[in-house]
């Protein structure tokens, strides 16, 4: 894709719902304004909620491994780098060097079966 431009799309392909568990999570990117951007999903307690791949503390990607955002037992999301932890369903840091401070949620849609992003409102990073 190099040289090429970019089109945004409205909406991206995420997964279905059985390849996200209960307390699993899964990345990917959505093309907007031109750009690549990379977001999560986590299934937390039965519903999905997804975010921009970037901790409120310093602007980096947050997971441990490829595709692992949440703690050992599911309860949170922490960020890898210096350990803020947020609510899953809010997004609202609860613990480490934020408090208060909230994740960029990014829209989902579930659709037969089929979780789809859409491109956010907020500002390009």
């Amino acid at each position: 894709m190099r040289g090429e431009m970019l089109r945004d799309l409205s909406e991206q392909y995420v997964a279905h719902i059985e390849e996200l568990p209960e307390g699993s999570s899964k990345k990917f990117t959505l093309i907007w304004n031109g750009q690549p951007l990379e977001g999560f999903v986590v299934n937390h307690r039965g519903s999905f909620y997804a975010y921009v791949n970037r901790c409120c503390h310093i602007p980096m990607p947050m997971d441990w491994f490829e595709n692992q955002f949440l703690s050992e037992d599911g309860r949170f999301i922490i960020c890898a780098t210096h350990g803020a932890t947020y609510d899953p369903a809010t997004g609202e840091c609860v613990a480490g060097p934020c408090p208060g401070e909230y994740l960029e949620r990014l829209p989902l849609r579930v659709m037969e079966g089929t979780i789809f992003a859409v491109c956010p409102t907020l500002t390009p990073p």
